[in-house]
């Protein structure tokens, strides 16, 4: 009996058609998914403002700073020896609205102003200036009734280390990624 070695290479012919196949179109899939997905990332202004640098020789004790990041304002306020002592006052304990730091410096810490205060002396204190109620931006400079900042718009007061006391918002003034690259500087983001 004769055996054509025709028949064995039909099924090895078939097995690479098969992969060329599948292979040709998992390339194809993705060249046409990769511009949809691509199109997702950040525009180019937008990573160049995801870490800006600040300045903050020049902000005195008392005084507050506001700069845009990601399009949002932030509050960098140094404080006085009253407003970081007031703060340090309130325990985490004491508050009954959110007693979380929002902090992602500090990450799962409770809302003592130790753990919201960017320096272990507490001057700075650096906060996204969005209420977290409807997004509004709050007054300073000790607005409020806890000497902190006000949102005029529904009632939000916030203390000198910006955690809520009083009003609708659900959660404490956020704090963004921050540190001090130098003794005047801050990196944010």
């Amino acid at each position: 009996m004769l055996v054509s070695h025709a028949d064995d290479n039909a099924g090895t012919r078939r097995d690479f058609l098969y992969y060329a196949t599948a292979g040709a179109g998992t390339v194809a899939a993705g060249a046409a998914v990769w511009p949809l997905v691509n199109q997702m990332n950040p525009s180019a202004d937008v990573q160049a403002l995801s870490t800006i640098f600040v300045d903050v020789g020049g902000v005195e004790v008392g005084s507050q700073l506001t700069v845009n990041f990601l399009g949002k304002p932030v509050f960098i306020r140094r404080r006085t020896a009253e407003e970081i002592a007031e703060a340090r006052a309130v325990t985490a304990d004491q508050l009954s609205i959110d007693r979380q730091s929002r902090n992602p410096n500090r990450p799962n810490t409770d809302a003592s102003d130790e753990n919201r205060a960017i320096d272990e002396a507490g001057e700075w204190l650096i906060m996204s200036g969005v209420c977290t109620h409807l997004g509004c931006v709050p007054l300073g400079n000790g607005a409020g009734d806890f000497n902190g900042w006000f949102c005029p718009c529904h009632g939000s007061h916030y203390d000198t280390s910006g955690r809520i006391r009083r009003g609708p918002a659900p959660e404490n003034l956020h704090i963004p990624v921050v540190r001090f690259v130098d003794d005047t500087t801050i990196q944010l983001g």
